[in-house]
């Protein structure tokens, strides 16, 4: 009897601990795109000076945006690099300056993701959209805005960026203008 209770306690201790979490088990869209978010906003939310010290980023952003970035990245280092060699290396060469990735230059010192909301369209494409707000309290007075961060998972593959929506704020409606305004202006 004393050996069967003691089974019976190991087989409910063991039955009851919960197994931790192996990567296996699906996860919600919600923290899929919250993950991917966190991961933006810490690599790239405050300044545009990360966009030059290592590559960008393969799984945040669409393959369209991340050429378009990488090219004015690109764009802009040559600048850099020929004004070094020029008759005048004290000139200012292009660079993204700021916080090219939200609606004000200065940036952000917190952000909170308020609400994602995620839909399947056709061909079981699915988009998400996240409504972000900021507030910058370095400024004086502080300022606080909002901001519609848009996502696509075309394959089931992971959520990536495709577009955000800034804040009247902002010089440019949206993300992709930025982008077409910053490669027109390193092309000049």
């Amino acid at each position: 009897m004393k050996k069967l209770f003691i089974y019976l306690s190991l087989f409910i201790f063991l039955f009851s601990c919960k197994k931790k979490d192996s990567g296996l088990q699906a996860q919600s869209p919600n923290a899929e795109i919250t993950k991917v978010l966190e991961k933006f906003y810490q690599q790239y939310g405050k300044s545009s000076e990360a966009l030059y010290d290592q590559p960008i980023a393969q799984d945040l952003f669409t393959p369209q945006i991340r050429k378009e970035i990488e090219e004015i990245v690109s764009a802009s280092k040559q600048d850099i690099e020929r004004i070094k060699k020029s008759a005048h290396p004290d000139n200012k060469p292009l660079v993204l300056e700021g916080s090219v990735f939200t609606s004000l230059y200065e940036g952000y010192t917190s952000y909170r993701i308020k609400s994602i909301s995620t839909r399947e369209m056709k061909h079981k494409v699915k988009t998400a959209d996240a409504i972000v707000t900021f507030e910058n309290t370095a400024v004086s007075p502080k300022i606080e805005w909002t901001e519609n961060v848009h996502l696509i998972n075309p394959s089931g593959s992971g959520w990536e960026i495709d577009n955000i929506t800034f804040d009247k704020i902002a010089q440019v409606k949206d993300l992709k203008t930025r982008l077409n305004d910053l490669r027109a202006e390193f092309k000049k």
